[in-house]
């Protein structure tokens, strides 16, 4: 019969801290990650809201094109 391996208290302390070191950085990997992707959604809005902007924009500039085209259309006849 096969006589079980003794544990190795140095070796198994040294492993239980780098079990604990990756865990600290996956916590803090998970903490920028999600900091990331607040920030993104942050862009997006912004993007989204600027798009709202630019076709403001070019309705006021449309609309200022079809006056000044009007007034000079009528001022041409007159």
């Amino acid at each position: 019969m096969n006589s079980p391996e003794t544990i190795d208290p140095i070796r198994y302390g040294v492993l239980w801290q780098k079990v604990q070191d990756y865990e600290r950085r996956f916590d803090e990997m998970s903490a920028k990650i999600d900091k990331m992707e607040s920030s993104i959604d942050k862009l997006v809005e912004m993007a989204n809201q600027s798009k709202g902007g630019f076709w403001m924009g070019m309705v006021v500039v449309s609309a200022l094109g079809s006056v000044l085209g009007y007034v000079a259309n009528w001022v041409s006849k007159h």
